[in-house]
């Protein structure tokens, strides 16, 4: 799911979508406007999912899409090597995800763990 705003109401640590990836935004810096022109932020972003930087330059005026990111708690039902089963703990759907790189061999059966889920994709953030 998305949501728009414009690039002036934008602020550091909030996300956007650059590339149509959900991006963390890092710095944000906006010149003045020119003669002719208006004034333009030039913005720095990681991907949520991918880890990757990013970067725009666009009029503040603008409108960007902002994707709607939902924190949400689970419970681990199975850790089956490079996989996870958990059970979502206010729907209670289950679902599987792969384990980040970060979080391998630190979970165990019955733990919560802090996950993000936004556009169709999920990531562990905590445990």
């Amino acid at each position: 799911m998305k949501d728009v705003a414009e690039v002036r109401e934008l602020k550091e640590n909030r996300y956007i979508i650059i590339d149509d990836e959900p991006c963390k935004i890092i710095s944000l810096t906006t010149s003045k406007p020119g003669k002719h022109g208006e004034a333009k932020a030039r913005i720095e972003a990681v991907g949520v999912f991918d880890g990757q930087k990013r970067s725009m330059v666009s009029p503040v005026r603008h409108k960007v899409n902002v994707p709607i990111i939902d924190k949400r708690t689970a419970q681990i039902i199975a850790v089956m090597g490079d996989k996870v089963q958990l059970m979502d703990m206010e729907t209670y759907e289950t679902f599987t995800m792969d384990v980040p790189s970060e979080f391998k061999g630190r979970l165990e059966n019955g733990e919560e763990i802090q996950y993000l889920e936004a556009m169709g994709k999920k990531k562990i953030t905590r445990v």
